[in-house]
């Protein structure tokens, strides 16, 4: 039975909210101004998102 060669030095990064570690080719990296942010899937970008929100100061925020 012939078996496939993995990879084995996969570069991994840790996703921002869970700190799952995933290969940075799979990893979604929405940019910043002067940094990455890496999440394993849309989960955890949706979660980091929500949380940026509430996280932001009251003035900042759009009228409703």
């Amino acid at each position: 039975m012939a078996t496939t060669p993995k990879p084995t030095d996969t570069n991994l990064v840790a996703c921002e909210v869970c700190l799952k570690e995933v290969p940075a080719s799979e990893a979604t990296v929405p940019e910043a101004a002067d940094y990455f942010v890496h999440f394993c899937g849309i989960e955890c970008y949706q979660k980091w998102k929500a949380q940026s929100a509430a996280q932001e100061p009251q003035d900042k925020k759009p009228a409703s």
